[in-house]
């Protein structure tokens, strides 16, 4: 599947949730919790964000551009993921402001 992200969006691959927990209890799927991690695939270029400072009628748009690049491992936001469908695998379309931090 080739997906493009627009704007600060930010595709990534998640993980597999832990069937086992830590004491070997195996874990059913209604109740696994969804991962909050995963490798970025694609990156959008990035957004334009209005000056909240400006005393003008007209508010000034500056752009900025996104920080990530595909490869990265990321940390993001638990509720912050929207589910899309690929090829086999879970992919999910995150805003670059939900994302946590980088894993190394």
């Amino acid at each position: 599947m080739r997906f493009t992200p627009l704007h600060d969006w930010v595709l990534i691959r998640t993980g597999e949730p832990n069937q086992k927990s830590t004491g070997g209890i195996i874990i059913p799927d209604s109740a696994q919790e969804k991962p909050e991690e995963g490798e970025v695939l694609a990156v959008g270029v990035g957004r334009f964000v209005e000056d909240k400072d400006s005393k003008e009628k007209v508010k000034k748009k500056t752009f900025v551009k996104t920080t990530l690049t595909p490869g990265e491992h990321i940390l993001y936001k638990k509720y912050a993921a929207r589910e899309v469908e690929g090829d086999d695998e879970a992919l999910v379309l995150v805003r670059e402001e939900d994302v946590l931090g980088s894993l190394r």
